[in-house]
Formats: structure tokens, C-alpha cells, sequence
């Protein structure tokens, strides 16, 4: 799951503008878990997810308003998010899930 937060008042983001979006996914018997997507080239080793002892993984990016597509990587498999319902086709025959920042 994707989800947007704005800045706090007097809190401030390292990039101007942009918003923290977290991913979390969860998967318990995940060794890895990696997300890819156009924010970050499509690039699973940027910032892998971080696991937690309840099997939750997530991680965190500041990103511009706009539209953006991704996939979690759950131990090299490319896998959707199963809280995301905004789908699109991709290259491949499957899907990427969409996030939009506001």
C-alpha cells in the first residue's frame, strides 16, 4: 500500500514540494522485499523495504505531485500491491499499480 502524507507545519521535508509517500507490504515469509517503480527508474535497489517482526515491510520516498507506477519485489519476484485497485497494463502482459500524489 502507497500512502501520502503532507508536511507538518514546521516540519520540513528534505525536498521542497514533494511529499512523503510510504510503501508497506506485508509478506511474512519474505527474506527481501524491494519496490520499483517510475519514481525511481524502475530500480529495485534504491531503498529496499524494511522488515518487521509482524511480516510488514516498508519504506518511505518524498515525491513530487503527479502519477506514478510500481511494483514490489518480494524475494525477485515482481508482485502487485495487493491494497492498490488503480491498475494499468505494462509491457510485459501484466500489470503496474498507480499511485498518485496529490
Amino acid at each position: 500500500m502507497a500512502r501520502t502524507r503532507g508536511s507538518k507545519s514546521g516540519a520540513s521535508a528534505p525536498k521542497v514540494g514533494k511529499k512523503r509517500v510510504a510503501f508497506a507490504v506485508h509478506a511474512p515469509h519474505a527474506r527481501e522485499v524491494a519496490v520499483a517503480g517510475t519514481f525511481n527508474d524502475w530500480d529495485p535497489s534504491t531503498r529496499p523495504l524494511k522488515g518487521e517482526a509482524n511480516g510488514n515491510w516498508k519504506v518511505s520516498f518524498y515525491l513530487a505531485p503527479g502519477k506514478y507506477e510500481y511494483r514490489f519485489i518480494v524475494d525477485g519476484i515482481w508482485t502487485d500491491d495487493p491494497s492498490c485497485i488503480a491498475r494499468c497494463a505494462n509491457q510485459y502482459g501484466g500489470e503496474n499499480c498507480i499511485l498518485v500524489v496529490e
